[in-house]
């Protein structure tokens, strides 16, 4: 997932995590008892770290996963979604009694085509690959929860460790939805949790409604007859209906969507002609870009809007026009209800004023929406720290790089969610 916040980046590699002092309660200290695996995950979040894989390509991944979960006696299955695992593990106060009897703790486990800049003495080993987004973390976080929840299964109900393929736009989540992953795991919650740069270490922060938007992506392609640059008037030149196209897309978000909704239309590519060849009009152009809602109605008039602005330059100039668009991650759309016990769990980890429960909205996607589609459930940001000086380097960057003392911190989170879903904690509150 790409967090699309403004990027504020250090002058070198060297990270430097500033951190928010964590304030547990005296009867709740999970992170001093999953800090005693803190050597351990920061060793498995290396190893993730120095051999990432790609969507779909997760087999070494998958595979350390499994061993570790068979190892601490969970029941392991793998291949769902080609790489992805699910862990079980049962509670031992029997089945639960409560509005949720099981639960679903789910992880994202791949890497990104970029190219490592850190500098890190973990850095990736495979070229032109590396986890520029914290998935080596969220997946070691998970770990640890699974772990400590292993020795200390003092729950009712069951929980599912759901490590997942391919969420860096290939929908992994969604094929594992297709494949039947809650017919065959069956939970009444499903709960999410990423890093965030630029959160101080110890923050975590979420919203009940559309917290993630919507993903679009839109190709448009203007055809003309092209010809010689010296003699324009014997052409149909398609560069002068995209010119008139990039210069009014934004009207579509300025003069169609209120103001008070969020969306952008943002150009990411533009080719048209050789640049060998100035002196050519060439015959047909193309743009390209993505769109971002968070409401279904905006998606619309976005998409409506951006098939009628082209069709009317293209006719302006007597050219033809075709149009992409195309809807890929729906928005993410946490319930009411979950984010309450989401927010209590984080509370219990890093005190009540640490935890943001309403927390900006971001345009950015993640396919766990598509899970939040098919059960209740809560995704969590948890802050991942910032330089002495403000600074931090953003997920989907080369520099970037996941801060290891979040590890206890985010495993504390999932421990935490469980006591407060299916233990006493959930009875008590």
């Amino acid at each position: 997932m790409a967090l699309c916040l403004p990027i504020r980046p250090t002058a070198s590699s060297t990270h430097y995590y500033s951190h928010y002092p964590v304030t547990c309660p005296v009867d709740t200290p999970l992170p001093a008892l999953l800090a005693r695996h803190e050597a351990e995950l920061t060793e498995i979040r290396h190893d993730l770290h120095r051999h990432p894989e790609l969507g779909f390509q997760e087999s070494r991944t998958a595979a350390l996963v499994a061993a570790k979960l068979r190892g601490w006696g969970i029941a392991v299955t793998e291949g769902i979604a080609r790489t992805g695992v699910v862990g079980t593990l049962h509670g031992r106060r029997g089945p639960g009694g409560g509005r949720i009897g099981a639960i679903a703790l789910r992880a994202d486990m791949d890497a990104l085509p970029i190219q490592e800049a850190t500098g890190a003495a973990h850095a990736s080993a495979t070229p032109g690959v590396m986890h520029a987004c914290g998935h080596d973390g969220h997946t070691a976080m998970l770990l640890g929860a699974a772990r400590h929840l292993a020795e200390h299964p003092d729950f009712h109900g069951t929980v599912h460790f759901i490590f997942q393929p391919a969420e860096e736009g290939l929908a992994g989540g969604r094929l594992m939805i297709e494949e039947g992953l809650f017919d065959r795991f069956p939970a009444d919650a499903v709960f999410g949790l990423h890093n965030e740069p630029g959160l101080a270490l110890g923050r975590f922060g979420l919203r009940a409604g559309p917290m993630l938007a919507n993903v679009d992506g839109w190709s448009v392609r203007f055809r003309g007859t092209g010809g010689h640059g010296a003699v324009p008037h014997r052409a149909t030149d398609p560069t002068q209906p995209m010119a008139q196209f990039i210069g009014t897309l934004q009207s579509v978000i300025g003069r169609n969507i209120p103001a008070g909704q969020t969306a952008v239309l943002s150009i990411g590519h533009v080719a048209g002609g050789d640049a060998r060849a100035p002196n050519v009009i060439p015959a047909e152009v193309f743009v390209s870009g993505t769109g971002r809602s968070f409401l279904p109605a905006a998606r619309e008039v976005m998409e409506r809007r951006l098939r009628e602005l082209a069709a009317g330059c293209a006719m302006a100039h007597g050219c033809t026009v075709e149009v992409d668009y195309q809807h890929g991650y729906p928005a993410l759309v946490n319930t009411p209800a979950e984010v309450r016990l989401a927010a209590r769990a984080a509370a219990a980890v890093a005190g009540r004023d640490a935890v943001d429960d309403n927390y900006p909205p971001i345009t950015a996607g993640e396919d766990f929406a598509y899970m939040l589609q098919q059960r209740p459930g809560a995704f969590m940001l948890a802050g991942n720290g910032f330089a002495p000086d403000g600074s931090y380097h953003h997920v989907h960057t080369p520099h970037f790089d996941f801060n290891d003392r979040l590890l206890p911190l985010g495993a504390a989170y999932w421990v935490s969610l469980v006591a407060h879903a299916l233990g006493d904690a959930m009875r008590e509150g």
